[in-house]
């Protein structure tokens, strides 16, 4: 079986389809999927396997797998698991009063705590160059950043450079024709 991973797919039962389809995972704990995404309806919901599938082992299996761990975990440290870290809690201890609003000018860094007119309070977590990933109560989205450049950088205007002004139907003399003129 492929190794699962958040953004990966998978087959589940959609809640809004009521359809065994293809899902992108959103979210696991562990080594379980929490939440995904259907493909077809792009609807969010909690995992839930195809019908038939499980994701427990069979009995068979199960009682010659669990006796060598029990002996294992007792002469070990335990295996951790993968935590869960709640958006509250990435953003606890962080400035949110001074988070400076969201610009494309603006260049961001990772773990800098920003403010989002439609997202609200956001957290960067990933920089790549002139785009951020910032994480939301709801969502991560990808911004752009860095675009405002020093004035230096941007075109400035120039006119274009007169000329000698003359009649418009005489043709002004260019300095290698105003020489004598060449005998037949």
């Amino acid at each position: 079986m492929a190794t699962l991973k958040v953004g990966g797919e998978v087959d589940a039962q959609c809640t809004r389809c009521k359809l065994s389809l293809a899902h992108t995972i959103l979210a696991m704990v562990g080594t379980k999927i929490a939440r995904v995404r259907c493909n077809t309806c792009g609807g969010d919901h909690a995992y839930r396997g195809a019908p038939g599938a499980t994701d427990r082992p069979s009995s068979s299996t199960t009682s010659s797998t669990r006796a060598p761990r029990a002996s294992s975990s007792s002469s070990s440290t335990p295996k951790s698991e993968k935590v869960v870290i709640s958006f509250e809690e990435q953003l606890a201890g962080k400035d949110i009063a001074n988070a400076p609003r969201y610009s494309p000018k603006d260049t961001y860094k990772v773990d800098q705590v920003i403010q989002h007119p439609t997202f609200g309070v956001g957290l960067v977590t990933a920089v790549r160059g002139d785009k951020v990933d910032i994480t939301f109560k709801a969502d991560t989205k990808t911004l752009v950043h860095g675009r405002g450049g020093a004035p230096a950088e941007k075109p400035t205007f120039s006119p274009p450079t007169s000329r000698p002004s003359g009649p418009a139907d005489k043709p002004v003399p260019v300095a290698s024709e105003t020489s004598a003129p060449a005998e037949d």
